[in-house]
């Protein structure tokens, strides 16, 4: 296994090199649902297989079954894919069915996971594939943080997940 540690600077680093869409500065006024008050501190990763659970919730949205997958969140979790802002788990999933069967077929990829412990990060690619063959497939990258909860580990209270540009 690989260790390093992360510092606000690292982290900082890597979020500049992570492609971001632009905010309209309508959204000016919307109050952030961002933690307050994050322990910027020293926090070691260790790089390891993708677990199970991740690899459930990727495939529930890859085979279009919308299952078992999704119980890897708190019944309360929050998820922030880009501009959503989703609470509750059968919110999550909701939104997620309403956007993949709008008109394609995913395949995740997981190429990095590293475990922080109460964090978990990992960078990927999803192809995406459209439903209508006029239409090209892409393939972007992904950047997701998993912010476990307090009380049980091995449950995702937030996450916090980046894809894509899709097109330029």
């Amino acid at each position: 296994m690989n260790e390093f540690t992360l510092t606000g600077r690292t982290l900082l680093a890597l979020a500049a090199t992570t492609p971001v869409a632009s905010i309209p500065t309508a959204s000016e006024g919307i109050q952030s649902t961002h933690p307050r008050g994050i322990d910027m501190t020293s926090r070691t990763f260790t790089k390891r297989p993708a677990p199970d659970w991740l690899l459930a919730f990727w495939r529930e949205i890859d085979d279009k079954t919308w299952g078992k997958g999704f119980d890897c969140f708190k019944e309360d979790a929050i998820a922030n894919l880009g501009v959503s802002d989703w609470h509750g788990r059968e919110a999550i999933r909701e939104n997620l069915r309403a956007f993949v069967d709008q008109g394609f077929t995913a395949h995740h990829e997981v190429v990095e996971y590293w475990d922080g412990g109460a964090l978990k990060v990992f960078r990927g690619f999803v192809t995406m594939k459209p439903n209508d063959p006029a239409q090209k497939t892409v393939r972007p990258a992904m950047t997701h943080f998993f912010y476990m909860d307090e009380k049980d580990p091995s449950k995702v209270a937030h996450w916090y997940g980046s894809v894509g540009p899709v097109a330029f």
